[in-house]
């Protein structure tokens, strides 16, 4: 489950109510679209919500008796009853194309983010346990090879043993136990759907090494939660052929914001790199 600590909010309301209860995949695939558009649930059929989601309708059916209700009806029932007075059903967006509506959904994801940050400490508390770890393992496979890519990148410049894991096979197992013999106390990872079997294996590899594995999930009820001993959820956009990342790419920039500020050394750091690079001319002015 998501060790991010949020207000009271429409997303932390469903997350709530989602503790605690044993759900299956599909279980799990219908409450992170809830958490996903958590303002427009109340207001959505089981019809509707089948669609978000990509289950079937009587899933639904399911998955609201799985939660203590005796029906979907039940459910949307008691969350228009507990949302607040001033929330009122989405407005219609039709007039919007399909490439607007995934923006929207983007820019949805963001303010969702924003949200959950209103509560620094999960991040700050992550930061602290990846600036320790040296080396600093990161991990990322299929989608999530170029987000683990892009923090490694500059995290390099501040961390003084960064250690990309972004290539799946029987390596990374080899590659794991070299940190630990190096030293290395904490692993990140980034997890991304469609969720790959060998993250998972390779994340209770971690574990089983000693490591403190930090991962950056799409959701709190992503199949990669059992396995990380810290989780950070930031929604990716479902509306266009191909997912897409925007928000776990700015929680991963987040998270190497905190790390930097647990690293005493890291303006010292990014002075001498960029002391080089113009001496190099490396860049464009």
């Amino acid at each position: 489950m998501s060790d991010m600590g949020v207000k009271d909010t429409p997303a932390a309301r469903l997350q709530a109510l989602f503790e605690g209860h044993r759900l299956t995949p599909t279980q799990r695939r219908i409450a992170h679209s809830m958490v996903r558009r958590a303002a427009d649930v109340p207001f959505l059929s089981s019809v509707e919500l089948a669609e978000l989601a990509g289950v079937s309708q009587p899933s639904v059916t399911r998955f609201a008796v799985a939660l203590g209700f005796d029906g979907y009806p039940a459910l949307r029932r008691h969350l228009r009853e507990v949302a607040p007075a001033e929330q009122q059903p989405p407005a219609d967006a039709a007039s919007y194309n399909e490439y607007q509506q995934a923006v929207e959904a983007e820019i949805a994801n963001l303010r969702h983010l924003a949200e959950v940050l209103a509560d620094p400490r999960p991040v700050q508390r992550a930061g602290r346990v990846l600036a320790a770890s040296r080396p600093l393992p990161v991990l990322g496979l299929r989608a999530a090879a170029s987000q683990a890519y892009g923090f490694a990148y500059f995290a390099a410049k501040v961390h003084p043993d960064v250690r990309l894991l972004h290539e799946g096979g029987t390596m990374i197992h080899d590659r794991i136990d070299a940190a630990v013999r190096a030293g290395a106390s904490a692993l990140l990872c980034f997890a991304l759907p469609r969720h790959p079997r060998e993250v998972l294996d390779a994340l209770g590899y971690a574990k089983e090494a000693g490591l403190t594995v930090v991962t950056v999930a799409d959701s709190a009820f992503a199949p990669v939660a059992k396995v990380s001993d810290l989780l950070l959820p930031a929604a990716v956009g479902t509306g266009l052929a191909f997912d897409t990342a925007c928000a776990p790419m700015l929680l991963g920039r987040v998270l190497l914001e905190a790390m930097c500020d647990d690293l005493p050394e890291a303006q010292a750091r990014l002075e001498e790199f960029d002391a080089k690079a113009a001496a190099r001319g490396l860049f464009v002015e």
